[in-house]
């Protein structure tokens, strides 16, 4: 399966869990935060998608996805992702470098949260 089939996927399942995966080009590393009470993935569409790929995985990784259906080439993806996220020393994953883990619930634009 192509990392843009894993990307599309991830993202299907992200909707389905009610938050929204947004691609825009920036200045960002990317990441998982909450506007205006919605939580946003934001992808850089300036990164390739290995690392799009990477932080959608790591933005579902605290979710119950076990309560959703995914193809089992999916499901293998991100656990390989969570496995090398382990191994690198990032045990936090939901957590970009340098955020602090208190998300904030403002209106403000993404960009703002998931640099």
């Amino acid at each position: 399966m192509t990392t843009k089939k894993i990307i599309d996927a991830l993202t299907d399942v992200a909707k389905r869990m009610d938050m929204e995966v947004r691609i825009e080009k920036g200045d960002f590393r990317g990441g998982r935060c909450h506007v205006g009470g919605q939580t946003v993935i934001m992808l850089n569409k300036r990164h390739p998608a290995e690392v799009q790929l990477a932080v959608l995985a790591r933005s579902l990784r605290n979710e119950p996805l076990d309560t959703v259906y995914l193809k089992p080439a999916v499901r293998k993806a991100l656990h390989r992702l969570w496995d090398e996220a382990d191994t690198d020393g990032s045990a936090d994953a939901d957590t970009p470098e340098g955020a602090s883990t208190d998300e904030s619930t403002s209106s403000e634009s993404p960009r703002a949260h998931a640099s």
